[in-house]
């Protein structure tokens, strides 16, 4: 199975840019990342993208912090373009699990990305109110959790394991952090990897250079970077 790579950017421009090339397979954004591109008008930024990412699947988030403004948005998000995912945090800001919301949407239809998943209980508990019928994502966030000393593997094997079996129902690597993280999202059979572009850049050259050059420009580096200041003993 191959792992597809998403391109985790809000920015109107660069979106554009990935948009025609082969290796990305779609988009992810969230409201951080659109406040970042400078959208002021939510819809309006959101189609704007839209008007040419046409065809690759590309993840808008609601930001209503209770389940009724929830699902308001998440319909409207969804009536956008049918390669849209409406993604919906897997609790509020209060901490309540976001199943009942989840559960309406994924029966009517509505492609979701449930997202900000830390734990194997939350995928299991996200996977129980998905409609095994409809298309949807359950993205664990492999990045910040390994910032806060946890290996994150464990919890994706177990989740791969539970959703492999509905090919509806994937698992997205999220929060990248280094070109490595797509061997680790190869290796776990993981269906998508969301990265920032930084990251795309890097696999682009994957096996184009040799660690013998690569320690040579390394150490040329230290050298210019000594003459620069003018170092003396």
């Amino acid at each position: 199975m191959k792992t597809k790579i998403f391109c985790d950017i809000a920015d109107y421009k660069t979106i554009k840019f990935f948009y025609n090339k082969s290796i990305v397979s779609g988009f992810t954004t969230n409201p951080s990342l659109m406040r970042l591109a400078g959208a002021k008008n939510y819809k309006q930024y959101s189609n704007k993208i839209l008007k040419f990412c046409k065809k690759k699947p590309i993840s808008f988030e609601v930001f209503a912090d209770n389940p009724k403004d929830m699902l308001k948005q998440a319909y409207k998000i969804n009536s956008w373009g049918k390669n849209v995912y409406v993604k919906i945090p897997v609790v509020n800001s209060k901490g309540t699990f976001m199943g009942p919301v989840i559960k309406e949407l994924s029966d009517e239809g509505v492609k979701l990305n449930i997202t900000a998943v830390y734990t194997f209980d939350q995928a299991k508990m996200i996977y129980r109110k998905l409609n095994k019928k409809t298309k949807s994502i359950i993205s664990i966030f492999a990045g910040r959790m390994a910032d806060k000393g946890k290996d994150p593997v464990p919890i994706f094997k177990k989740s791969i394991s539970l959703t492999k079996k509905n090919k509806n129902i994937e698992i997205l690597w999220a929060s990248t952090r280094e070109a490595y993280n797509y061997i680790q999202a190869k290796q776990l059979k993981c269906n998508i990897i969301t990265m920032p572009p930084k990251v795309i850049n890097q696999i682009l050259v994957f096996g184009k250079k040799n660690f013998r050059s690569m320690t040579l420009d390394t150490v040329k580096g230290f050298l210019s970077d000594s003459k620069k200041s003018k170092f003396n003993l």
